[in-house]
């Protein structure tokens, strides 16, 4: 039953006590018209059943947040925020949603993934346990700032729970601790923000495992998001501890994510990336301006653009200036990519070394794969993001639609452009108005981009094809449907 109430007397969202406290598992059930459509926005239960296909942006938007909270999707289509908007909604209301509700009532406490934090039921679960997952196509390149509940999440481990008044970062060079940090600590380092984009090394392996079998998570476009991160510069700290950057040559990460064995998560970095305040390596522990969140790195991870997303360590417990990289599974036997002609049976991972700086991509985000496209004026809108590391600036982006006979460049529609030379962390987000031939009704869109030192996408998977399906960045490919 829909409660129709004064909604000027209460602002939208508030808690009220006339109404039943429901708790996120029975929220989540209600994804779907026959159970009930319900969302939540900020301490408020909305039955939306009856006015999703009244939604004026159509229901396929509105029920992405189906069972979850429409908040990440209002910060993206903000035209939301209005006093009619706020009215309607909570004409809506059916209950609350406790502030302290942020992980299941009942938890197995031998599951070492009972206590993980609650996710948005608009990602794309690729992995459970440990979580693995992405937003929408469509969703991502609908604003430049990936909303924190939209982002990616690549976890390796289970999320570790950390009390911020005991935690503690221990910072080691060679084999003494020189120090150890509390959060108050690395706030006190002259606060610095960064926009940066953060990838997957098996973004778009989707579309690589079907040249050839492949071991991996089944990635689509979307391992990918672009955020704005707070903290302290990693130069900062490591020049506090006066090391001479010719003794090293590396700086290892390690997390509070530990495996069965007690092993954590670890990765690291050339010395002279940590060092270099050019660089912008961070300790963050803001994400879009809040308080970095459980699954993307609570209280403390490294940001270093530009990077392989592997070596942005999250959940950081230790820092170690050393002559060695990492010995972790991560940095030795996994992240490294190899010639399309090495298998299982004659890998030799110590060969090759473990991927840092990331490849030119793009891919096309709007129209997806299949999707029934209007075409106006002869012409079909094409949306997408590119991007490049080591802080290389897009300069060009071409799109095709007949086999790469003709190219039609792309205008680049969002960029950082407070970024210097050098140091163009964040993607690059670009649409076109795409001729298509009269009367065709389907057609292939092809997408390429090229970067500041012209690196540019190659043509297919077949010649870039490694057995873990890392670094996809052939041209993305989409077939629509036309309807004239």
């Amino acid at each position: 039953m829909v409660h129709i109430i004064n909604a000027k007397s209460i602002s939208c969202g508030e808690f009220r006590a006339d109404l039943k406290t429901y708790n996120l598992e029975e929220i989540n059930k209600h994804d779907n018209k026959k159970d009930g459509i319900w969302v939540i926005f900020k301490q408020g239960v909305y039955d939306i059943t009856d006015f999703v296909d009244k939604h004026p942006g159509g229901p396929s938007k509105i029920l992405m947040a189906a069972g979850s909270s429409i908040e990440p999707f209002w910060a993206i289509f903000a035209n939301h925020n209005t006093q009619e908007i706020y009215e309607l909604l909570e004409s809506m209301r059916i209950g609350n949603i406790s502030k302290e509700n942020v992980v299941f009532n009942t938890i197995n406490e031998n599951d070492p993934y009972s206590k993980e934090p609650i996710r948005h039921k608009a990602l794309k679960i690729n992995g459970q346990k440990p979580f693995c997952a992405e937003p929408p196509p469509s969703l991502l390149i609908e604003s430049f700032i990936t909303p924190t509940e939209l982002f990616y999440v690549r976890n390796h481990l289970p999320v570790p729970e950390i009390d911020i008044k005991t935690y503690s970062l221990e910072l080691i060079v060679g084999e003494v601790t020189r120090k150890e940090l509390k959060f108050e600590d690395i706030k006190k380092y002259p606060k610095y923000t960064i926009t940066s984009a953060i990838m997957c090394g098996g973004n778009r392996r989707s579309e690589m495992a079907k040249e050839k079998q492949l071991r991996g998570l089944s990635w689509g476009i979307g391992a990918v998001g672009n955020a704005i991160w707070t903290g302290a510069r990693l130069c900062d700290i490591l020049k506090d501890l006066k090391i001479n950057e010719d003794d090293y040559n590396h700086v290892q990460f390690e997390g509070y994510d530990l495996d069965p064995s007690g092993t954590p998560y670890s990765a690291s970095i050339p010395i002279h990336k940590g060092m270099d305040c050019r660089a912008d390596v961070i300790l963050a522990y803001e994400m879009n301006g809040q308080i970095i969140p459980r699954d993307h790195g609570f209280p403390v991870r490294v940001i270093v653009p530009g990077v392989v997303g592997a070596r942005n360590v999250k959940w950081l417990a230790k820092i170690i200036v050393t002559k060695e990289e990492s010995q972790s599974q991560w940095q030795q036997r996994d992240y490294k990519a190899f010639s399309p002609s090495t298998d299982w049976d004659n890998v030799d991972f110590s060969t090759a070394p473990a991927i840092q700086e990331m490849p030119v991509i793009s891919a096309i985000c709007k129209p997806e794969p299949s999707e029934t496209i209007k075409v106006i004026n002869g012409k079909i809108n094409v949306k997408g993001y590119a991007w490049s590391g080591g802080g290389r600036k897009i300069i060009r982006v071409d799109v095709t639609n007949d086999q790469g006979k003709t190219w039609h460049t792309a205008n680049l529609n969002a960029e950082d452009y407070n970024a210097k030379e050098g140091k163009y962390w964040s993607w690059t987000l670009w649409s076109i108005d795409l001729p298509v031939k009269k009367d065709c009704k389907e057609t292939e869109i092809w997408a390429k981009a090229v970067d500041a030192s012209y690196n540019v996408q190659p043509e297919s998977f077949r010649n870039i094809w490694n057995l873990r399906g890392f670094l996809c960045n052939a041209y993305h490919r989409v077939k629509v449907k036309l309807e004239h």
